[in-house]
């Protein structure tokens, strides 16, 4: 038989160059994800430098310096796509979370196995839906008309006269309402598998050793459930923050000019000043807000991790 040879000296003492050979399986299965993501992520990050140059696309770039986020944090359209992104994502976020987390407590209580796995499916199944599709659906059925579902059952309950329907995707006082049912129908079913793994986890023998000193179920879920799910929480919700700024293509599907103001967010606005400006699109500007857009987002992480820190005593980054 043949006998493999031992090297005494431990891996962790070896120089750099002789761990690298002694792991260069792991490292060759690595390389393609390495490239993949210097291609992808990294090389695009050398366009920041045009944040500092005014260029328009037809004549050579000019460096101008600071002048473009001057001008950013001068514009007014700046700051309300700004404050809308802030708003409309943290409250998304955090009303997407809470249904996450009450769907999965109601799905865990639930006795009948086959029954469950059928309504975990049925919730799952939005978020496989596309955004365009979603706000197409959405909009037949908020329709400010009678072939709408909402406005003929709320005509047929007399809260809304024929003739006067209610616009839900046209009125600013409504459309971010609708805006978060709509986000909670498509994407909280997929946020529940987390929080579902986490429940799995748990071990069984607590929940017994709690019935035996006479706890009942709700009594259960308060004191052994849902501290068991906090840990996850508080992951699931920083982790989430640094998509915070990335808010797009819901928005974009589902806004109109009607209610610009209270759905223009940075991306949009983005969108907006390169592709319908009305003139030549200045992709210095535009580049400029999107680096601040990620360095907010990037704040917003560590801010979260830091509070993370002090209350759990670690974070996660």
């Amino acid at each position: 038989m043949f006998r493999q040879k031992k090297d005494k000296v431990p891996v962790s003492t070896r120089s750099l160059g002789k761990r690298i050979y002694y792991y260069r399986g792991f490292y060759l299965m690595f390389l393609p994800v390495l490239i993949f993501a210097l291609i992808f992520y990294y090389a695009p990050m050398l366009g920041i430098r045009l944040s500092f140059y005014d260029y328009k696309g037809i004549k050579d770039p000019v460096f101008t310096g600071l002048k473009n986020f001057e001008k950013m944090f001068s514009m007014k359209g700046f700051w309300a796509a700004f404050k809308n992104t802030l708003e409309i994502s943290i409250i998304k976020l955090l009303i997407n979370t809470g249904a996450a987390v009450v769907i999965s407590l109601l799905l865990n209580e639930l006795i009948f196995l086959r029954f469950k796995k059928i309504a975990q499916t049925i919730i799952y199944l939005p978020h496989f839906m596309s955004w365009v599709v979603t706000a197409s659906v959405f909009t037949l059925i908020l329709s400010p008309t009678q072939e709408g579902l909402v406005n003929a059952f709320l005509t047929t309950l007399g809260f809304v006269e024929k003739g006067n329907e209610i616009y839900f995707l046209g009125l600013r006082n409504l459309w971010r309402p609708a805006y978060y049912v709509i986000n909670i129908w498509k994407e909280t079913g997929w946020g529940t598998i987390i929080f579902m793994a986490t429940l799995s986890g748990i071990n069984p023998e607590l929940y017994e050793a709690a019935s035996i000193d006479g706890a009942d179920r709700w009594q259960r879920m308060k004191f052994i459930t849902i501290p068991a799910l906090m840990n996850t929480i508080i992951t699931v919700l920083i982790l989430n923050l640094a998509k915070v700024m990335n808010l797009f293509e819901s928005v974009f599907v589902l806004q109109n000019h009607a209610v610009v103001r209270q759905s223009d967010v940075l991306a949009t606005y983005i969108y907006t000043q390169t592709f319908n400006s009305g003139a030549l699109p200045n992709y210095g500007y535009t580049t400029a807000v999107g680096l601040v857009r990620s360095l907010v987002g990037c704040a917003l992480v560590l801010i979260c991790n830091h509070i993370s820190k002090r209350i759990r005593g670690r974070g996660i980054v």
